[in-house]
């Protein structure tokens, strides 16, 4: 039943999304459509709620009670960055909005987004975190449990590689390549092996 309401709620997230914007944008309505878009939260109250009764009622906390805690805990952190994607879009589209803004390629622009998308990636795994140690607490029984303790194993393994990746970003920031598939310099300069090549050419 849990992982029945997990695909539940994605799907009714993407249609609250959806319906929210059109009304919203399409038919003009902006109450009506924040009025559908402010429900997506309750989404996340009525998983956790029936996940905590299923726990109450003597189920084992498996992998289905971690993954309604993980699900939970990235759509807190993902949600509104992903309904204000998706807004942007919609308003270009019907109301004459400027262009979304493209998250940036290159250099330490990139960086600082990468750094933005893991502090969410952080917030979530953090929530879900949060929330199997209160499952843990709440089932009792470390036998129970167990499934739960390895979720949060999970959920510290991508905290670590998402530090990792924005890490990686701001010690080596991606460069722009140059029509021959060389990285271009930041200041606009040639690559020195090009410019030897180049005099070499010309001693000749």
């Amino acid at each position: 039943m849990v992982v029945t309401l997990i695909i539940v709620c994605e799907v009714a997230f993407w249609v609250l999304l959806a319906a929210g914007l059109v009304l919203r944008y399409p038919a003009r309505k902006p109450r009506l459509g924040a009025a559908v878009l402010l429900c997506e939260p309750l989404l996340e109250v009525v998983l956790l709620a029936v996940t905590a009764i299923d726990l109450r009622n003597g189920a084992e906390g498996d992998w289905k009670h971690g993954l309604a805690a993980v699900y939970i805990g990235f759509t807190v952190a993902y949600g509104h960055y992903m309904v204000k994607w998706a807004d942007g879009h919609f308003a270009h589209r019907f109301a004459g909005g400027p262009p979304p803004v493209r998250p940036p390629k290159y250099g330490m622009a990139r960086a600082v987004h990468e750094w933005k998308m893991c502090a969410r990636s952080v917030l979530g795994a953090v929530i879900a975190l949060a929330l199997l140690q209160g499952a843990v607490w709440y089932v009792g029984d470390a036998g129970r449990s167990e499934s739960l303790t390895q979720w949060q194993h999970k959920m510290l393994f991508v905290i670590g590689i998402s530090v990792v990746i924005a890490a990686s970003y701001t010690l080596w920031p991606k460069k722009p390549k140059t029509p021959s598939g060389e990285p271009r310099d930041p200041a606009g300069a040639r690559p020195a092996g090009r410019e030897a090549a180049g005099r070499e050419t010309a001693g000749h």
